[in-house]
């Protein structure tokens, strides 16, 4: 997968440095990335990755309608954070979903880290939900994620990939301060 998965790599850089900006312009980059890396977590057998992509090119057409029609402050979208409540949803939903996708990809099918490879998918389904309402927790989920994505994807041998989520894992945090530095202004 080399250079699809180099390809795909560079699309996601840029897509997430234009996230942290609160750009539009994100979401060609975002979509072409997404459409790459269906094809790259297909062939290495995660298969909720790979599925996870095609609900992302759904949700990157969904975020940028949504981001075009927000409210625009200074050089980006407004941004705002969950209720307490909501936020307590968000993790039991997300939980639920993780269980349940975990348990029917390690049944039915032969992947390769059927849990592991379930919470990266359900939480980055919460994370992109959750980042195209402007939501600044959609950063601590994508956290998350980057962190668990690291070692699954190294793990299988998707050393790019696995590259790719660290920097992921320094621009979500950049994401954060920067979003919650845009909330309370």
């Amino acid at each position: 997968m080399g250079g699809l998965e180099i390809a795909a790599a560079m699309l996601g850089v840029v897509n997430v440095l234009l996230v942290v900006r609160r750009s539009i312009w994100n979401y060609p980059f975002g979509i072409a990335m997404v459409a790459l890396y269906f094809f790259v977590f297909w062939d290495a057998k995660l298969y909720s990755d790979a599925l996870l992509q095609i609900f992302f090119l759904v949700i990157q057409l969904v975020g940028w309608v949504a981001w075009s029609r927000a409210e625009k402050v200074d050089d980006g979208v407004a941004v705002e954070s969950l209720s307490a409540k909501a936020r307590l949803a968000w993790l039991v939903a997300t939980a639920v979903a993780v269980l349940l996708w975990g348990s029917g990809m390690a049944r039915f099918t032969d992947a390769a880290a059927p849990f592991a490879d379930a919470a990266v998918a359900g939480m980055s389904v919460s994370a992109q939900i959750l980042q195209s309402m402007r939501r600044v927790e959609s950063w601590v989920v994508w956290i998350l994620v980057d962190a668990l994505a690291i070692g699954l994807f190294a793990g299988r041998g998707l050393t790019i990939t696995a590259g790719l989520y660290s920097l992921f894992l320094i621009l979500a945090v950049a994401g954060l301060i920067e979003w919650r530095r845009k909330l309370s202004a």
